[in-house]
């Protein structure tokens, strides 16, 4: 049995004074708690090898994700084609931008997902790529006057240039900074991005919009899916176009996710095995955090502001975490023996850094399995000394963000993995 009174996490007393009321920002305050067994199956037996592993509790594992946390995408057909839209040089000639529309349709629905593709300009085929989710749209990566802006509804925000929640020309570029194409292109990576509003808008309208029409019945259960499952869903149908794409090398593809996305990300990892490594940027509650920790964020803070994230059982564990029969460290172990990169800030305190830290270093149980490295630290690694192993981890200075400091070591952990 695993129990859990950990040490404090450096945090400086101004962060601590800005806890919003009610909620846990001291290491002290942390309640005791038990993690679900991960290597033990629903009847109490030890999972002692690998095959045990795929065959009994990897599948009980990621059948209770689906059925009390992210939901069951339902099995009705649909018809699934691809058009290349452009494909041109662009970034004063260091990339190929390629932008691809995905239309999904059935008697009941029909669907649209435009995806975004810079290609180092010298690269012919099989180059590997990560593939990510962004919050405005495909034109706020870059200033790139080439980028189509998207029509979907986008959440408003004046600094992001969107009122009415429609984008417009004021928004491009806004979120370059989150972006570094050139240092990825020259690391002989390509980029290919999504605007998760065009899968489904994050907003909760009862799932009347995005993709969720295209397969809902008429009513939905508990175990219905969410948005999350939704996003995930989006980017599995764009590794269905990768795998008809020469240009890209469909086994060597990172899935990367910041937040929100970052929870996408370790369930896109966790459901779609073609994913050969995953990255959970501040991912936070829902994502890389233990919920049992009952720090930051907690399940019933993220079920009240987001209720159409995760599903209606999810629910039930609000103030209740302990009565759920998972928690996110098993959500790591899923991905295994995929890489997978887990990252905290250490001023981002609602995401809960140390919560992340523990669910990599427990989930790194599985990867004992496959005799891979694994992490073996009892206590977090210092600011900005990565660890990488199968199982990489950093916390970095500053908030809740994605950094280049994140992406130089994104592109070392891909060159390790996927090199």
């Amino acid at each position: 049995m695993f129990k859990y009174l950990l040490g404090s996490l450096l945090i400086s007393s101004q962060i601590l004074m800005a806890a919003p009321k009610g909620y846990n920002y001291t290491e002290a305050n942390v309640p005791n708690f038990e993690l679900p067994k991960l290597l033990e199956n629903d009847q109490g037996k030890p999972i002692k090898t690998v095959d045990e592993w795929e065959t009994t509790r990897r599948p009980e594992i990621l059948s209770t994700f689906k059925e009390e946390v992210f939901g069951y995408v339902p099995k009705k057909a649909y018809d699934m084609s691809f058009k290349v839209v452009s494909s041109e040089p662009a970034l004063n000639g260091v990339a190929i931008r390629k932008q691809v529309k995905l239309t999904f349709k059935n008697e009941q629905s029909q669907s649209e997902v435009n995806l975004l593709i810079y290609l180092p300009v010298n690269s012919q085929k099989n180059t590997p790529t990560f593939l990510c989710t962004n919050f405005n749209g495909n034109h706020t990566i870059n200033s790139d006057p080439g980028i189509v802006i998207t029509k979907a509804w986008v959440r408003n925000r004046k600094d992001m240039g969107t009122t009415n929640n429609q984008a417009s020309e004021k928004s491009r570029g806004v979120a370059s900074s989150r972006w570094p194409v050139e240092m990825i292109l020259k690391q002989g990576y390509a980029l290919s991005t999504v605007y998760y509003g065009d899968v489904d808008p994050d907003t909760h309208d009862n799932f009347k919009n995005g993709i969720h029409p295209l397969l809902d019945g008429q009513q939905r259960p508990k175990n219905a899916w969410g948005s999350i499952s939704a996003w995930s869903w989006g980017l599995s149908r764009i590794m269905d176009y990768f795998e008809t794409d020469p240009q890209i090398n469909h086994k060597k593809v990172a899935v990367f996710g910041h937040s929100r996305l970052g929870k996408t990300s370790l369930w896109t990892g966790a459901t779609d095995q073609r994913f050969a490594l995953v990255i959970s940027n501040n991912s936070g509650c829902g994502g890389a955090a233990l919920s049992r920790r009952h720090f930051g964020e907690t399940v019933q803070r993220i079920n009240t502001s987001f209720p159409h994230w995760f599903n209606d059982n999810y629910k039930k564990y609000n103030e209740n975490e302990n009565a759920c029969p998972i928690d996110q460290h098993m959500l790591i172990a899923l991905i295994a023996p995929r890489p997978v990169y887990v990252v905290s800030a250490v001023e981002d305190i609602w995401a809960d850094p140390r919560g992340e830290f523990l669910s990599a270093k427990y989930g790194s149980e599985v990867y004992q399995l496959y005799g891979k490295k694994h992490i073996l630290n009892e206590s977090m690694p210092e600011l900005e000394k990565p660890l990488m192993t199968q199982v990489g981890y950093h916390i970095r200075h500053g908030k809740h963000d994605v950094k280049d400091y994140d992406w130089e070591n994104y592109l070392k952990f891909a060159d390790m993995h996927l090199k």
